[in-house]
């Protein structure tokens, strides 16, 4: 059973010639072809014109279940993170992982079946286990991504806790660390296993490993891919990183 997946920061769907345009949006993400997907700076108007369809309603139109997590709202626009899945939606969560006097910032908590979208038929031993999926945005500062990553390890540690070990969970997102390997992150490192970390920032020039993915509970990664396509170059300033899971069963790492 194998589950795409894939982060992508669009920068309010500005490109790097500072032209706003949802469509590039739409086709980077379309292309993709993944069954979750997890964007950071998305703006969503609030009440759309008559004649506007927004990024979100088009996406929908795809097939796709859009989970906001705004972290800030304007008066006509929402901004912050969106959970795209062609999974069923069994539960989700908004959590707060704000830092005092840095911009607000939150995680996306869901779980999906596990049956959907390419998948085929599931092991025997995934009937009635979720798939858990956690995106996010972490701040700029490096303080604050320290107490965001513990947050986040310690819902992780819940997880683990439970008798029957951990259901199959991801994590993704822009995590804005410039280095592959900073202490921070073992604290996730603990609870999953951390994907190949390619570069994808800027997106003209990618050197900066910011983007990233974990995975946990009988996941295996089968590739990880960062997409770099002349559209994806031009779209935002980010490439987006896409990554081919299997599930085996088993828990934890």
């Amino acid at each position: 059973m194998t589950l795409s997946v894939a982060t992508y920061n669009i920068h309010r769907s500005m490109g790097v010639d500072r032209r706003i345009d949802d469509g590039r949006i739409l086709d980077v993400i379309l292309g993709l072809d993944a069954d979750l997907v997890a964007l950071q700076e998305v703006e969503t108007p609030l009440k759309p014109e008559p004649e506007f369809v927004s990024l979100m309603q088009r996406l929908r139109h795809q097939g796709y279940r859009p989970v906001p997590g705004p972290t800030v709202s304007f008066e006509r626009a929402t901004y912050g993170n969106v959970l795209l899945s062609r999974l069923p939606i069994q539960g989700r969560r908004h959590v707060d992982l704000s830092y005092p006097g840095r911009e607000p910032r939150a995680l996306i908590d869901v779980s999906v079946e596990m049956k959907g979208a390419d998948m085929k038929e599931p092991p025997a031993d995934s009937v009635g286990c979720p798939l858990r999926c956690f995106a996010t945005h972490l701040g700029l500062s490096a303080a604050e991504r320290r107490c965001q990553l513990a947050r986040i390890s310690e819902r992780l540690s819940r997880l683990e806790r439970r008798a029957e070990g951990m259901h199959p969970t991801i994590l993704l997102g822009d995590f804005n660390e410039w280095r592959r390997h900073p202490r921070r992150l073992a604290v996730i490192d603990a609870w999953l296993r951390p994907a190949p970390i390619p570069s994808t920032f800027p997106g003209c020039l990618p050197l900066l490993p910011l983007d990233r993915i974990w995975y946990g509970g009988g996941l295996r990664l089968e590739r990880i891919e960062v997409i770099r396509t002349k559209l994806t170059r031009v779209a935002s300033d980010h490439l987006p990183l896409k990554a081919s899971l299997v599930y085996r069963g088993g828990s934890s790492l």
